[in-house]
């Protein structure tokens, strides 16, 4: 158990790096793919459990005392997503764009963020406790929130059964709440932030046991249809970057830390959670989009680590004082 413990935590060390890692090992092992398929559910299910919990009460008491801070950053990362997702479709015109692009695009924008997010903040040295309350709430609300936005984005030329999606993304995350409060009445929030390290470690195995998943048919579609798969990499990537700045310049009455994160997270959504709910009814190129659409959510935290790191020596001066202990 000792030596499984420490190649937990050596991973975990190397998070960011795992990420980028993993993303291209999942690419060129094609022949695992489809058999890992059918584990992208499970694969949520451990991602939205890990996050619930390691929910630092400390912390999450004294941002309580910011509602501002939590309502806004909810807000931003609810409609910012939708509104990126229309100005695409908008600007290269409904019409012209594949229907299984359009849902891509829809199911990106009704996702709520990465459930990585948080613990990309912990490996990049950033104050996560906005991230992950954001993530919690629009999570805990995704299968009210999440049907709607994507049937608004999607638009009738896309329909979806939002009843069966409803009752999918509820047993899908209700049961993992259930699993993280069992998790920390059995382990105790203590001994969860003692093995920080080996919880980080624990979520790049489940991320390239995601990607390998997620990259199933990708490398045969690149190949029959380059410019097609060009062209969404663009789109997803394109999609990270204004997310990403647009967030740093319009929440400015937060701390430049939480501007970084939140900037990870507009972008970046944990489509695979209503993939996942969709199941057999998603289309090809839909899964197509959200599999290149995990190309910026693993390149991104290495991409970005210089600019955290400045940040951090900047937290590091004047420390946010929600800040929890260590």
């Amino acid at each position: 158990m000792r030596l499984l413990l420490d190649g937990l935590a050596l991973v975990g060390r190397y998070g960011t790096q795992g990420f980028a890692v993993s993303i291209f090992l999942g690419l060129a092992l094609p022949q695992f793919a489809s058999a890992a398929r059918p584990l992208l559910g499970f694969t949520i299910f451990m991602f939205v459990m890990i996050t619930f919990a390691r929910v630092d009460t400390t912390a999450l008491r004294a941002l309580l005392r910011r509602p501002r801070a939590i309502a806004s950053a909810n807000a931003w990362l609810i409609v910012a997503p939708a509104v990126l997702a229309l100005a695409v479709i908008a600007l290269l015109g409904r019409s012209w764009l594949d229907p299984g692009l359009v849902l891509g695009l829809a199911v990106l924008a009704a996702a709520p963020p990465i459930m990585s997010a948080p613990a990309v903040a912990m490996m990049l040295g950033l104050e996560p406790t906005l991230m992950m309350v954001s993530v919690l709430l629009t999570t805990a609300l995704a299968p009210v929130i999440s049907p709607l936005l994507a049937e608004f984005v999607a638009g009738g030329a896309v329909p979806l059964d939002i009843t069966i999606l409803l009752r999918r993304l509820l047993l899908l995350i209700g049961g993992a709440v259930l699993a993280a409060m069992l998790l920390r009445r059995v382990l105790g929030e203590a001994r969860i932030r003692t093995y920080r390290a080996q919880f980080d470690g624990f979520g790049v195995l489940m991320y390239f046991l995601f990607a390998v998943a997620a990259m199933d048919g990708v490398l045969a579609a690149a190949i029959a249809n380059p410019l097609r798969a060009i062209g969404y990499l663009a789109v997803a990537f394109g999609l990270a970057a204004t997310g990403f700045v647009s967030a740093f310049l319009v929440l400015r009455w937060l701390e430049p830390a939480e501007r970084f994160v939140l900037g990870y997270g507009t972008a970046q959504r944990n489509m695979g959670l209503l993939i996942a709910a969709l199941g057999a009814d998603t289309p090809d190129t839909t899964f197509l989009f959200f599999a290149l659409a995990q190309f910026p959510i693993y390149l991104m935290p290495q991409i970005v680590k210089p600019i955290a790191r400045r940040l951090t020596a900047v937290a590091a001066q004047d420390p946010p004082c929600y800040r929890a202990a260590p």
